[in-house]
């Protein structure tokens, strides 16, 4: 099937970040928080900021749609960069698609905050939401690249805790090997004009601040996945992180696992956030709008 003429926008804006590359954190946040802060959110969209066990957060929710149903939203940034306001859009549409309030993690960075802050962060937001009239069945977890790892470190921690999982856990182009030892991290490279090995290799090391990169809770590819809940993962083929999907794939199936793996052609890295640009990504989010929708009952 054809792509829309739109991508070739998406890949220039793409390419516009990477070509302001800063060795100084800050600047790096300043340049994509300029850039995804061209994305607003629809004029109908209630956003406001809410402090859930101390970790700040953002309420960032369509008309009309249930306070009761929740999507916990971990926003990506390779662990170092980004905040549910450089996202709002993209939770915003997926409020709308799913029928949900949507909650936006603010979770601490990298390098300031290592591993595992962002994995208490999202936990703690979690259980604020289990302790505030949640039900873990009207809750699903959602993230794009590092937050879709953080998705699975939540579900994980919370299984191993006794936590109630929640309905189902939705991972858009997730970062879950911080080995990066995929072999589309070679074969895609000369596709994907965002993430490349060098710098991702260079911020798992910042996050990881020592730790093992084979630490389950730091790259669920190398956990135990049984009994965790429903799992839909989209991912573009042009991505260097197509590998780190079709493993995370093959490693649910073994544990028993249902995850609905779609592979987007000539995708770009979460072309999600474009969604008001870039057909593919409204029709994304529309889906797992859809998958929400039925885990959510």
């Amino acid at each position: 099937m054809a792509t829309s003429p739109q991508l070739d926008r998406v890949i220039g804006i793409m390419i516009a970040i990477r070509s302001k590359p800063s060795p100084d954190i800050h600047e790096t946040r300043a340049v994509l928080d300029q850039a995804f802060g061209e994305f607003k959110p629809a004029p109908d969209v209630t956003v406001f900021e809410i402090d859930a066990a101390g970790v700040p957060c953002q309420w960032i929710t369509a008309p009309d749609v249930p306070q009761d149903r929740l999507i916990i939203y971990l926003h990506g940034g390779a662990y170092a960069a980004c905040s549910p306001t450089t996202h709002q859009d993209l939770i915003s549409r997926l409020s709308r698609a799913s029928g949900a309030a949507a909650l936006g993690v603010d979770y601490r960075l990298a390098p300031e905050d290592p591993f595992p802050a962002a994995v208490d962060d999202s936990i703690a937001t979690y259980n604020w939401a289990l302790g505030h009239g949640f039900e873990p069945s009207n809750i699903v977890l959602a993230g794009d690249s590092a937050g879709g790892g953080l998705v699975l470190s939540v579900l994980l921690a919370a299984r191993d805790a006794g936590t109630p999982l929640p309905a189902a856990g939705v991972c858009f182009s997730p970062w879950v090997d911080l080995e990066c030892s995929g072999e589309s991290m070679a074969a895609n490279d000369h596709l994907d004009d965002f993430i490349k090995y060098g710098g991702l290799s260079a911020r798992a090391e910042s996050y990881l601040g020592g730790a093992d990169p084979e630490n389950p809770l730091a790259s669920a590819l190398f956990a135990d996945l049984r009994g965790l809940p429903p799992l839909l993962v989209h991912v573009g083929s042009a991505e260097t992180l197509l590998d780190d999907s079709t493993r995370l794939a093959a490693l649910a199936k073994k544990a028993g696992v249902d995850l609905t793996l779609k592979i987007w052609d000539d995708m770009v890295h979460v072309w999600q956030a474009f969604a008001s640009i870039l057909p593919e990504g409204q029709q994304s989010i529309e889906e797992t709008g859809a998958f929400i929708r039925e885990k959510l009952g």
